[in-house]
């Protein structure tokens, strides 16, 4: 018998999460993001959800191989560029359009034998600071990419560092307008926050939008907002079951390090999940966890395969009891904040030890 863990791919709620996403941002064209595995999802397994956006965006040539060989003949984004010359004839081959956003790309494009003229998007920094070219020198690296016959389209593209937050687009859109301004070429400047919070606006949602966690059911700005109230839905369920339970009385600890004493006589719980499956070893006491759809929470220390959860709130649960980590009926941004992290990282920790359907 199997070890009783294991996640379960919503293939319905990504195609519900990529219309939610064009509802917020109507008119616009739409990349649905795959890189680090499709934020841990898996590539293969978020395809059939994902298909009807318009182009998919990642990081790196082996996932755009993937994706090709899935079927896909649409748009492909490399959201980093290319990272060496070589990369380049890749590109050519599957017809990938690729971010570009310092001058060594340039150079290795302009040193590339090709036949078709590569779709480039050019990035420009206006106040992340990561990547893409400083406000004064876009349009010359415009002139340039310009003037190679490598290089057909041009579009433009930048990057907001506070959408989900109190700081908002304002500056960084007011660079962005600023500096394009009369040059050619379609648009992309939302990020999940941005298409949710900002993208009502026709003028800020540009030609593209490219949601990376709403697409999978998170939240961009938790615990402001929940994924409730962006009317998203979890793509990612992880669950196990218990396998043990056992009593505490006043004063005993349990699991390493006795992080946890109990105050009164209680019954606990053991669930095959741990840090090893990809549960946050860091998780505190009192991180929720359902047990048979009940509310509880875990207790003590996070060990390399099981962790431990009160059972008080759900008397009848015994060895077999369905525990659910993190997804349907119990939000990942939830589980994420207690741990004192993001949603994201939870998703693309998932152990390739944890079985994975879909459904």
């Amino acid at each position: 018998m199997p070890r009783p863990i294991q996640a379960t791919i919503h293939t319905g709620a990504l195609r519900h999460n990529l219309e939610r996403l064009r509802q917020a941002a109507p008119g616009a064209q739409l990349w649905a993001v795959v890189k680090a595995n499709a934020y841990g999802h898996g590539i293969e397994r978020v395809f059939e959800g994902l298909r009807g956006a318009d182009g998919f965006a990642l990081l790196d040539l082996a996932e755009a191989e993937r994706v090709r060989a899935l079927g896909w003949r649409g748009p492909i984004l490399l959201l980093e560029g290319v990272f060496e010359p070589r990369d380049l004839e890749l590109c050519s081959r599957l017809s990938l359009w690729h971010a570009v956003h310092d001058d060594a790309q340039i150079d290795w494009l302009a040193m590339h034998k090709t036949h078709q003229p590569h779709h480039v998007f050019l990035k420009l920094n206006s106040g992340m600071n990561r990547l893409g070219f400083a406000p004064e020198r876009l349009r010359a690296a415009h002139a340039r990419l310009s003037a190679l016959p490598q290089v057909g389209e041009i579009s433009l593209m930048t990057h907001f560092s506070d959408a989900d937050g109190a700081r908002g687009i304002a500056a960084q859109w007011a660079v962005f307008q600023r500096v394009t301004e009369g040059l050619p070429g379609e648009r992309s400047v939302c990020n999940s926050a941005a298409t949710l919070r900002h993208a009502q606006d026709a003028a800020v949602r540009a030609d593209w939008v490219r949601p990376g966690i709403a697409a999978y059911g998170g939240s961009p700005d938790f615990p402001a907002h929940d994924a409730a109230h962006w009317g998203l839905q979890p793509a990612m369920t992880l669950r196990s079951r218990l396998i043990a339970t056992g009593s505490l009385q006043a004063g005993d600890s349990i699991g390493y390090g006795s992080t946890f004493t109990a105050e009164r006589p209680m019954r606990v719980g053991v669930v095959a999940c741990g840090y090893a499956d990809g549960y946050p070893r860091h998780a505190p006491t009192g991180t929720p966890v359902l047990v048979d759809g009940v509310r509880t929470r875990l207790l003590g220390r996070v060990s390399m395969d099981m962790l431990s959860v009160d059972l008080e709130p759900v008397p009848q649960a015994g060895p077999g009891s369905a525990v659910t980590l993190w997804g349907q009926g119990l939000p990942i941004d939830e589980v994420a904040h207690a741990a004192g992290t993001i949603g994201y990282e939870l998703m693309c920790a998932l152990a390739p030890r944890v079985p994975v359907q879909v459904d």
